[in-house]
């Protein structure tokens, strides 16, 4: 019987079998197991360590982790000053190190042994002492020439295992993630099971620097961050806001052919509303209160309580459900000044918020017709790919959360069965569910193939008991509705950060801030393009006339650099063509460098149209 030839793509195993009858055919096996290859890079983590401390003997190690597609090392390098340029150094000597390395072999030692061990190292010495007094097990492993303190999970053939890498970057960490504690120095790396999976991500880092929203939205002044305003808290700058109120107009327009009425509702409000809530406590992230006239006031983090009251506002009926409002609303959170990043991690986060309240015998539908529409958005916006991730509560620990068990059954029953129907392989995240409910999230891919949390849709049976929110039913009698809590695309700020990279910046037509720049060759043409901007704009297109006094080469590579997706230029023979013929003339060139020659206004207004309406 011929022997299976296996390679991996992707995280699968292929298996190229040839039958004695001549030809082939793959037989693929089951994705890599994610705890084993969590193990594959928690050993580089070691492996990284043996090879710094071998350059640089007084150095010692920390701790070293497994992350998200990678790991990393924390070390004590006293007074030596290491820099991303010393990452091939480095990465050559873990290489070599490799060639000889051997399983990793463990054994258990008592405090005492491990103190003795570690004497050179303080990081290993105190977790040890913790671990003994927490009363778990202390290991010490070593691959060849190595004695680390670790409790274990590694790979099994490090020798051949581990051969995937690369290092990527430094910076600065507290130990402990304590800032009174000394600043280590971390190096991060990268590992993957295959070459192919390695060099896929390696280019997707690459291609991620060059579409970094934070770049990007410099380049193309559409937002900034004052540190005079302060981090987490953007402005908008004019283009910036024009893409922010498209979407923010298209969501708008979405919901209310769908059922959806819009409300505003203020920044603040009482700290006791988020008593009743029961946000407070268990919702880390508010910012501190404040006291206006003797009471407790607080920025809202979040627009529940606020949209409750439209619908305490008078009594309804069964006839009223489902009751769906929905507001653009900006809330505030105190989040960390080492977590705001860009767009992506805000303090004031503008959330398309939605709240329907229903009959329990409409959730279902209602799911349904909400999922349906945040698939149709997103395929609007050119996303395809994109998953579900049903989030339920732990049994295992009922005091964070909110309610009966019953009802959580009940309720996670139903948004399982929903996320099976409407997606492929919807999986299941136990302990990640809010505390008043289970949830369904949306996550999408980009064009690099980057996963996103987007959607969420929570099913909520604790706030309307919070509130004692009721309907009177078919029988006159008072009941409990249901809450789904929506976010179709979530917070706007970060929405908008995602679409510059999914887009490198290239926005498509309907969404671009300027869809057309007029370049006049010299100042006797600026009467002219004047005359077609103002065209244009009548007919609601988005146009801007570059008046620079500069060569029309450079006008052309400018306006290709800010990613206007048309430019029209202007010059003699165009004004002489409406001379004679009466009829306006532009050239028009697309930001790919493609000329579309000399055309009359009417067809360009005519080609916008069609290509906008392509979105709608």
């Amino acid at each position: 019987m011929p022997q299976p030839l296996p390679f991996h793509k992707e995280g699968l195993l292929y298996l190229k079998i040839t039958p004695p009858n001549g030809g082939f055919f793959y037989y693929i096996m089951k994705t890599m197991d994610q705890n084993y290859l969590q193990n594959l890079r928690h050993s580089c983590a070691h492996l990284l360590a043996k090879a710094v401390i071998e350059l640089w003997p007084d150095a010692k190690n920390a701790i070293g982790p497994a992350i998200t597609n990678g790991f990393y090392q924390d070390f004590d390098l006293g007074d030596i000053k290491i820099s991303e340029s010393d990452l091939p150094k480095i990465e050559g000597k873990m290489r070599a190190i490799l060639k000889n390395w051997k399983p990793f072999e463990e054994k258990e030692v008592n405090l005492k042994e491990a103190e003795k061990l570690f004497v050179w190292n303080p990081y290993k010495v105190e977790l040890a002492k913790e671990f003994a007094k927490a009363g778990k097990k202390l290991t010490v492993n070593n691959p060849g020439d190595f004695l680390d303190l670790c409790k274990g999970n590694h790979c099994k053939d490090p020798k051949n295992e581990l051969k995937n890498f690369k290092l990527l970057s430094i910076a600065g960490a507290y130990w402990r993630g304590d800032e009174k504690n000394k600043m280590l120095t971390r190096i991060y790396g990268t590992y993957f099971p295959t070459k192919e999976e390695l060099d896929k991500h390696l280019w997707q880092l690459e291609e991620s620097k060059k579409r970094d929203h934070r770049k990007l939205g410099k380049e193309l002044e559409l937002f900034l961050i004052s540190e005079q305003v302060g981090p987490g808290l953007p402005i908008f700058l004019p283009k910036g806001t024009i893409i922010k109120d498209l979407i923010e107009g298209y969501l708008t327009k979405v919901k209310k052919e769908n059922g959806y009425v819009f409300v505003w509702s203020p920044h603040i409000a009482r700290s006791k509303i988020y008593h009743t809530s029961k946000h407070w406590g268990k919702y880390e992230a508010m910012f501190n209160p404040m006291k206006l006239d003797k009471e407790e006031y607080v920025l809202k983090p979040m627009n529940c309580p606020h949209h409750f009251q439209v619908y305490l506002n008078k009594p309804r009926s069964y006839k009223d459900l489902p009751f769906r409002i929905s507001e653009n609303g900006t809330v505030y959170r105190n989040e960390k000044s080492g977590e705001v990043s860009g767009l992506v991690r805000v303090r004031a986060v503008t959330i398309d918020d939605t709240h329907t309240v229903l009959r329990l015998d409409q959730i279902s539908d209602e799911l349904e017709k909400v999922l349906i529409l945040i698939k149709g958005i997103f395929d609007r916006f050119g996303f395809s790919d994109y998953k579900a991730r049903v989030s339920v509560s732990d049994s295992k620990t009922p005091e964070k959360y909110l309610g009966s068990r019953e009802a959580w059954e009940k309720a996670e029953a139903s948004i399982k069965a929903i996320a099976e129907k409407l997606f492929k392989d919807a999986s299941v995240g136990i302990g990640e569910a809010a505390f008043y409910g289970p949830k369904i999230d949306v996550l999408v891919k980009d064009s690099l193939g980057r996963e996103w949390q987007l959607s969420t849709v929570q099913l909520d049976y604790n706030q309307p008991e919070n509130f004692n929110m009721t309907y009177v039913d078919e029988k006159g009698k008072d009941v409990r509705p249901a809450i789904l809590h929506i976010a179709m695309v979530g917070s706007i700020e970060r929405f908008i950060g995602i679409l510059i990279e999914h887009y490198a910046g290239v926005f498509p037509l309907w969404l671009s801030p300027i869809q057309v720049e007029i370049i006049p060759i010299s100042d006797k043409h600026l009467k002219y393009s004047q005359e077609i901007k103002n065209l244009l704009a009548n007919d609601g297109f988005r146009a801007e006339l570059n008046k620079e006094n500069k060569t029309i080469g450079y006008k052309i590579r400018q306006s290709a650099l800010k990613k206007v997706p048309f430019m029209i230029i202007i010059g003699d023979k165009e004004i002489e063509s409406y001379k004679v013929n009466k009829v306006y003339k532009v050239s028009v060139r697309t930001r790919e460098g493609k000329d579309l020659g000399m055309m009359d206004i009417i067809k360009f207004k005519a080609l916008l149209k069609a290509k906008i309406e392509k979105y709608l």
